[in-house]
């Protein structure tokens, strides 16, 4: 089986990514490689820190491997959060504040539109590819849910009536952004299999 370092520390999508990736591809953690460094994200883009990322791993341990940014683009503010998303409050990375932030900004707002988008860069034998995943939905007003974590309580996405937060976990897993970047991962590699 294909082996892969997920260059994150969040337990939730290490969590996410496994679930999604369903044995197809064994990951492992940066904790599995004894990697315990902060790496900046210093990109102004998505693609760019997905790339930093899985460059600092490749660099230091030499093994395969494969980073994501993902960031919350909401119409109304042109786009932003966006790269910024998870220290959208500040640099401490607190999603609670972030949400705050978020709604307050678009306080009265009617255009509620926004999107997820999830950039995966892996790096296979010294080979760069990029992979893309995005669902659209809206901002609801007040948050809901317990599952899920970041903008999860705020977002539903198009064709449902819940949050991220309050769907199953194996139903987000099925349709979200991450999902769909890794989905492009695991045929990539099913592909070349053939």
């Amino acid at each position: 089986m294909k082996k892969l370092v997920f260059v994150t520390n969040n337990n939730h999508k290490l969590a996410e990514a496994k679930a999604i990736l369903n044995n197809k591809v064994e990951i492992c953690s940066l904790k599995d490689i004894a990697c315990f460094d902060e790496i900046a994200e210093t990109g102004s883009t998505l693609n760019e820190n997905a790339e930093i990322k899985a460059n600092y791993i490749f660099e230091r341990f030499n093994c395969d491997t494969f980073a994501d940014d993902t960031g919350l683009e909401v119409d109304a503010l042109n786009g932003a959060p966006g790269v910024y998303s998870a220290r959208y409050a500040g640099e401490d990375g607190n999603a609670t504040k972030n949400i705050e932030k978020l709604l307050k900004e678009l306080k009265g707002e009617k255009n509620r539109k926004a999107q997820f988008r999830t950039v995966i860069a892996l790096i296979e034998n010294g080979k760069k590819h990029f992979f893309e995943g995005k669902i659209e939905g809206k901002i609801i007003e007040k948050q809901k849910g317990n599952g899920g974590f970041g903008y999860d309580s705020v977002f539903i996405p198009d064709g449902y009536d819940k949050t991220f937060a309050e769907l199953a976990p194996e139903v987000k897993n099925s349709i979200s952004h991450r999902a769909k970047a890794m989905q492009l991962l695991v045929d990539y590699f099913n592909n070349k299999e053939k």
